[in-house]
């Protein structure tokens, strides 16, 4: 009986050691593991603060340019054909008397647009992902339904006024600038799968393009600078229908998918993530958005001087009577009786770049709105959205 309990007590010794020597062995595996994944953690950690080392490094011009881009693009909503449309009409109605309007529209739009490019800025993530994330599931559909038709009600006046540049320039038929409007716009729609940036590059030479246009038709009315200056900073409503043609002023300037697409074109730089990183970019993108919308503003105030400079002046009864119900089409007649043929065809050019540069950007937005949602293919969305501005104009 003693023997066979001081077996029994080896043995138990032996197993006691064994499983001894087993969990000492995984706990020296473990403290390797867990100093293997400091180590990673800290190598990684000093690759990245290296990183954002040299980002942060260099002159402060060549930092603003890698930052340069997006504001432009975002910047087209605010020169559609809708936008001219609106100008032309409040420049024959009140002249230069509205011009306060756009100068305080534009001011807003620059506070919400910097908002908006922060908010990726910090974030990481654009305005779609947060509201699919923060939001209950049926306020996330009502927000993205909102959203694609606001998308959808400002791509139909890019394909509209591209088509009719079209028609003005080629004299080719109304449904066919509408084909050739779809077709042009998935093409550049194209130049993304080679980097935001070649985007971006696009819409700021059209917008460019555009200014130029409407800088050279103005240049050959000479507005008077005065009156220009009191219509720009001395608030005032006189006239018939002024509140009516200031509230139609302001509106034009409310584009909801352009909070979308500003958040997420952003995401596309590299922005160091510390503190000193993100102030820098967020710094950038406010002067870029800035100097963008001042562009913006630059043309549309041109427009609207150039209409009411032109149905200032005294003229036939016919331009007379284009000057009372102007708009896109029939200026192109008023610019080719009162400034010449070659004026026209610049005013046509200048359409051309706004409709397709809008298409362009309203479809490139309504992108991230619906991806985030559904993750469709791009080109089925783009089809339709293109489909949708087709049956509105037949």
């Amino acid at each position: 009986m003693e023997e066979g309990r001081s077996v029994r007590r080896d043995e138990e010794q032996q197993h006691g050691m064994g499983s001894g020597r087993v969990a000492a062995i995984f706990r020296e595996i473990e403290t390797e593991a867990d100093a293997a994944t400091a180590t990673a953690a800290s190598s990684s950690g000093q690759r990245a603060d290296a990183d954002a080392g040299l980002q942060l490094q260099g002159p402060m011009w060549k930092r603003f340019l890698a930052h340069v881009g997006p504001g432009f693009l975002v910047s087209m909503a605010y020169l559609d054909p809708s936008n001219l449309q609106t100008d032309l009409q409040a420049g024959y109605s009140h002249r230069y008397e509205l011009l306060w309007v756009l100068l305080f529209g534009f001011i807003f739009v620059l506070i919400i647009q910097s908002l908006a490019a922060k908010l990726g800025i910090i974030t990481g993530r654009h305005l779609a992902e947060l509201c699919t994330s923060e939001y209950p599931k049926y306020v996330k559909y009502c927000l993205w339904f909102l959203a694609e038709l606001g998308v959808i009600a400002a791509t139909i006046p890019g394909v509209l006024g591209t088509a009719l540049a079209y028609n003005m320039l080629l004299h080719i038929p109304f449904w066919a600038g509408v084909l050739i409007c779809g077709a042009s716009t998935v093409l550049l729609l194209g130049l993304q799968g080679y980097g935001a940036r070649k985007m971006e590059f696009t819409i700021a030479v059209a917008m460019l393009f555009m200014a130029s246009c409407f800088f050279i038709e103005l240049s050959h009315v000479n507005p008077p600078i005065k009156e220009q200056l009191e219509g720009l900073f001395i608030p005032r409503l006189k006239g018939r229908y002024a509140v009516s043609d200031a509230v139609a002023l302001f509106s034009v300037l409310v584009v909801p998918h352009n909070l979308f697409l500003h958040s997420s074109l952003v995401l596309s730089r590299k922005i160091p993530s510390c503190s000193k990183g993100v102030k820098d970019a967020s710094t950038f993108f406010l002067v870029e958005n800035a100097l963008a919308l001042f562009l913006a503003l630059l043309v549309n105030v041109a427009v609207v001087s150039l209409s009411g400079t032109i149905c200032a002046n005294n003229l036939s009864l016919d331009d007379n009577n284009r000057c009372s119900s102007l708009s896109l089409n029939s200026a192109a007649v008023l610019f080719k009786n009162v400034l010449g043929k070659s004026r026209s065809t610049v005013y046509g050019l200048a359409l051309l770049a706004s409709g397709q540069s809008c298409t362009v950007v309203t479809t490139y937005s309504g992108q991230y709105i619906m991806q985030v949602n559904f993750e469709p293919k791009a080109r089925i969305r783009q089809a339709s959205l293109l489909c949708v501005s087709r049956a509105s104009q037949g």
